[in-house]
């Protein structure tokens, strides 16, 4: 989650079931108020009125595995058990539950910065659409629309054009062209933006378990920031001065935008 190196013999903890390791002290705050589920919160451990980060995802992946397991059974009849048992999830599947993971991970450290000048709300519906807002984080300065990612691979900035040719800027993860995403976050950010048109917002990508270098890594394009979950709390830590009323700007976006 820090993108620190772990070298050979390093004390640290493995998971499983996405083949990753954390360090103890980013291991330590994963798992810090999700207790004794880390994976699935529930809006109990949520600020009141906040929403629940992936739930949404959550809720999607466990349909589709429902879905995925009746197929299996009509298929297989008095077998239909024993292959549930012994069949691999889906990809498609499995990709929903990775995101909402993400999101819930992200989400912790998020719901451990709010006070009185930071305000945050999970899984919002974009009006008259099926889409939603990962996280929304409001601040003395502004509001921050905060997509969370949980992909394999280093996140870099690639500019081809420039003098003669216009400047293009992508977006890779590892070799994956992944430009859309940056795309989405705008989208999302002019959404917000159209709600409350006298405040500003910023856009973020937030990889969770990205493969993030040791001495920088972080940067942005066409606004939008994209960077891991400890430097998105740095910014959002630094940005609690202002003159923004944030109870007022959280009442708003609570009642325009409803929890999905």
């Amino acid at each position: 989650m820090c993108g620190a190196s772990l070298p050979a013999g390093t004390e640290a903890t493995y998971e499983s079931e996405t083949k990753t390791v954390l360090c103890l002290a980013c291991a330590r705050e994963a798992t810090g108020p999700l207790l004794p589920d880390l994976e699935h919160p529930s809006a109990e451990l949520s600020p009141a009125g906040s929403g629940v980060a992936g739930s949404s995802a959550r809720r999607e992946y466990e349909r589709r595995t429902a879905k995925d397991e009746a197929s299996l059974r009509e298929k297989w009849g008095r077998l239909g058990g024993l292959a549930v048992a012994l069949s691999d999830e889906r990809q498609s599947t499995k990709a929903w539950e990775r995101g909402a993971i993400g999101e819930e991970r992200l989400g912790t450290r998020l719901d451990s910065l709010a006070t009185d000048s930071i305000a945050v709300l999970h899984d919002r519906l974009i009006p008259g659409s099926k889409a939603n807002i990962d996280h929304i984080v409001i601040t003395g300065s502004g509001i921050w629309v905060i997509d969370a990612k949980r992909y394999k691979g280093r996140p870099e900035l690639k500019v081809e054009g420039g003098i003669l040719r216009p400047r293009v800027e992508k977006l890779l993860v590892g070799r994956r062209d992944c430009t859309k995403l940056v795309d989405g976050v705008l989208k999302q950010v002019d959404v917000v933006r159209n709600l409350l048109t006298d405040v500003p917002v910023t856009g973020a990508l937030c990889f969770v378990e990205a493969d993030w270098p040791l001495i920088g890594g972080a940067f942005a394009t066409r606004g939008v920031h994209v960077l891991w979950p400890r430097r998105l709390a740095e910014h959002l830590v630094k940005e609690t001065a202002g003159d923004i009323d944030v109870g007022a700007i959280r009442g708003s976006l609570t009642a325009l935008l409803k929890s999905a």
